[in-house]
């Protein structure tokens, strides 16, 4: 299954772009990484059998075993893509929302967005890792 990370925003050169780039490349599932202007642009194309997530403030706060175990059962019920999207400065509205498959907070401090797209990279990292049984993930 394909982790389709779709950000408003270039990220440049910087310490969060290294971060992103870091836990992208430990990944072992395909990754891929779309950036749109801060306005306008179009997304891709969604392809059949994929799910659209929404990093929102409103969203669903979730464990990382829980996040992970998501992500299994899209893999497992033969998902293609997983697009994870990360909005502009205003994030999104509520039909954005509506059409979402699942929303997805950090928690309900505001997050810069090179941030954030770092703790997603880390948490995509993370969840392949609990899925894979790899030592990277501890709890308790």
């Amino acid at each position: 299954m394909l982790l389709h990370i779709v950000a408003r925003g270039r990220i440049g050169r910087s310490p969060e772009a290294e971060l992103v780039e870091r836990y992208l490349k430990r990944i072992a599932w395909p990754t891929r990484v779309t950036e749109l202007p801060d306005t306008g642009g179009r997304e891709p194309d969604r392809v059949a059998h994929s799910r659209r997530i929404l990093l929102d403030e409103k969203g669903e706060v979730l464990a990382s075993t829980a996040f992970a175990a998501r992500l299994g059962r899209w893999r497992d019920d033969g998902v293609r893509e997983a697009r994870f999207l990360i909005g502009a400065a205003d994030g999104f509205n509520d039909a954005d929302r509506a059409e979402a498959d699942l929303l997805v907070s950090f928690g309900r401090a505001t997050w810069p967005h090179l941030l954030a797209r770092a703790m997603l990279a880390e948490q995509l990292f993370r969840a392949t890792s609990i899925l894979a049984n790899h030592p990277y993930h501890r709890e308790g």
